[in-house]
């Protein structure tokens, strides 16, 4: 997720700007799953991990709070669900009868197991005038999703849109010129324009996701620009170096943030598809108006690609301790499926323990079956060497060759 993806800083020429970014996202992403890095064990092994899959889920960490939301014990009885639900997810048959492609004549339209785990959210996002207007509830449905509610359940209303829709910039004019405040409905946020978001670094204290990222003009700007000789910060055009020219030309960057990493991708003619959450700002509207593809998913949900099709994937800091060890394995596992055979997956400044890297995070890791094109490590000094904090930067390929 950026999500969102935001920055940590580190010993290096971007030390404030990356380390102010990765705390950030630290804090935020552990608000919201409600679990620390330690929820998982501290030794893994990639032969039990399946079995000790419940344990990661349900047993709360030992030395953190249980997750604060009321959790019902059971899922709700049909009768209790809202008749909007129950219409959307119950079997609905063809009007052709049997299908082979099905191998059924009925179809059942999905929605999240977890959904009804939280009956008053979901009575709340399934209440409203069929053919009418959605309620505002943009909180709402984020606050489903990323308790496990996904995908959503759909919903026959229309969503509202700005009074006074301004249409983007063209590109590449739009690859790093802010949208019109009119682009936005603003309801859910606590900045209510693009000028807030722009300077609010400088402006508020406290929390925000992705503080000073919406800044083109600032550490957007230098993003992934050029490598810094030899260290944790790939550039673009090193990564790209590794392969026949022209053999990158599709692929996902999770947690992408503002999407700068999709926007200097296509300058180099190569489509890049940008998981982001919009957690306190407008992050896919952000991304849409510059020109490139936002896809509204968390990282527990299943990527939506076929196998073997992308030739890269990309994630700064969303993919980090912070995730519970078994569902981390199972996402790396999903990055290995969508890659091609030669495709890439670039794991960009995974944060963690020096011990946990050894223990957990590399034999996790080699264990997904990727060939080492680039791995370094690096200290993360900013709050002392006591706390034994680093950094991976790796460059990861898929074998040409069958992996089974």
């Amino acid at each position: 997720m950026k999500q969102a993806a935001a920055t940590k800083a580190m010993d290096s020429p971007r030390k404030s700007c990356t380390n102010f970014f990765l705390l950030l996202s630290t804090n935020l992403l552990t608000f919201f799953l409600s679990t620390t890095f330690y929820s998982s064990s501290c030794f893994y092994n990639p032969i039990t991990a399946a079995a000790t899959a419940a344990a990661d889920i349900t047993t709360p960490p030992t030395n953190s709070t249980p997750p604060s939301h009321d959790v019902s014990e059971t899922t709700l009885e049909p009768s209790d669900l809202p008749p909007e639900y129950v219409a959307f997810t119950s079997g609905q048959l063809l009007p052709l009868g049997f299908n082979a492609n099905f191998d059924s004549d009925t179809i059942y339209p999905p929605a999240g197991e977890a959904c009804t785990l939280f009956p008053d959210e979901l009575r709340r996002f399934m209440s409203y005038k069929v053919n009418g207007s959605c309620p505002d509830d943009e909180r709402l449905a984020q606050k489903l999703l990323l308790k496990g509610c996904e995908p959503l359940p759909r919903r026959r209303c229309r969503p509202a849109a700005p009074p006074k829709y301004v249409e983007p910039y063209p590109i590449p004019t739009s690859f790093w010129t802010t949208p019109s405040d009119n682009s936005v409905v603003w309801t859910a946020y606590t900045c209510k324009n693009y000028d807030c978001l722009v300077n609010r670094k400088y402006r508020e204290k406290g929390f925000s996701d992705c503080k000073d990222c919406f800044d083109l003009q600032r550490i957007e700007k230098k993003r992934w620009a050029a490598s810094k000789g030899g260290g944790i910060d790939f550039g673009i055009d090193e990564v790209l170096a590794t392969k026949k020219p022209g053999t990158i030309r599709i692929g996902l960057d999770i947690g992408g943030g503002v999407a700068t990493f999709a926007v200097r991708m296509m300058a180099r003619n190569i489509t890049i598809v940008t998981t982001s959450m919009n957690l306190n700002g407008p992050f896919n509207n952000f991304i849409a108006a510059r020109g490139v593809v936002p896809l509204y998913i968390s990282i527990s949900q299943r990527l939506p690609f076929f196998d073997n099709t992308l030739d890269i994937v990309h994630s700064m800091h969303v993919l980090s301790n912070w995730i519970p060890t078994t569902l981390l394995h199972f996402m790396m596992f999903d990055i290995y499926r969508v890659l091609r055979p030669g495709g890439l997956f670039w794991l960009d400044h995974f944060f963690c323990l020096t011990v946990q890297m050894e223990e957990v995070y590399q034999p996790l890791i080699e264990s997904i079956g990727f060939k080492k094109v680039k791995w370094v490590v690096g200290r993360k000094l900013d709050r002392g060497p006591e706390r034994g904090e680093m950094y991976l930067s790796a460059l990861l390929e898929k074998p040409l060759n069958n992996s089974w």
